[in-house]
């Protein structure tokens, strides 16, 4: 067996997938949506399918994880959505399977809490919540810097907050923006104005959600 790594485990399942009209369908547009996030962002180990409607990924940062969370939700197509748990630790390899890489360890077991608590507060006062982060004990009791969980889960709220009141435009051009891709450039995919584009992101809390990407970012490079 290797030796532990201090990454960030990600788990993730669809919303709702049992009441999908056409769970086949839900299937194919999630293989879809994750290969397009595994070309977008970085990963130890890229978001994949393991059994039923789970998928998991690891990533070095946390800035990384949750910018695959978020594309995430952005890339599926409408009404489709994902929950995520993030767990900051360490794991072991431990062999492999038919899904990929078996693994074990804290940073596993914390994205498994992460989820669980997503659904809990999705339950209750927090029904747009759909990421949580949990940072392991060995990371709590160890030397190791890292995010704190508070924080990060502050971000979280607000963020999944904006993104679930987003019809669906407005979560294209949030990805379009994400990509890099200017305002004339948006417009003529969605085939409206420039300033429809303008009054869309201004209204829809866009620049809130990439300018929370942004400072995260510079965050964890500071």
């Amino acid at each position: 067996m290797s030796a532990p790594h201090p990454h960030v485990a990600v788990i993730a399942d669809l919303v709702g997938s049992r009441t999908q009209p056409d769970r086949a369908a839900a299937q194919y547009n999630l293989v879809a949506a994750l290969a397009q996030v595994n070309r977008s962002v970085d990963a130890v180990q890229p978001l994949a399918p393991t059994i039923g409607d789970e998928c998991q990924g690891v990533y070095a940062d946390v800035p990384s994880a949750l910018r695959a969370t978020l594309l995430l939700r952005l890339t599926l197509e409408d009404p489709l959505d994902c929950r995520f748990g993030v767990g900051l630790g360490t794991y072991r390899d431990v062999g492999r399977s038919d899904y990929g890489p078996m693994q074990d360890g804290p940073a596993w077991w914390a994205a498994r809490d992460a989820i669980v608590e997503t659904k809990a507060r999705e339950s209750r006062k927090h029904r747009s919540l759909r990421t949580w982060y949990v940072v392991s004990d060995d990371m709590l009791h160890g030397s190791q810097q890292f995010p704190e969980p508070a924080a990060i889960n502050a971000y979280l709220l607000a963020r999944d907050e904006i993104v679930s009141g987003m019809n669906a435009r407005s979560r294209r051009l949030l990805l379009g923006l994400l990509d890099e891709r200017t305002q004339v450039e948006l417009a003529k995919i969605e085939d409206i104005t420039q300033s429809a584009v303008s009054q869309n992101l201004q209204r829809s809390g866009a620049y809130a959600v990439l300018g929370g990407v942004s400072l995260l970012q510079k965050a964890s490079q500071a």
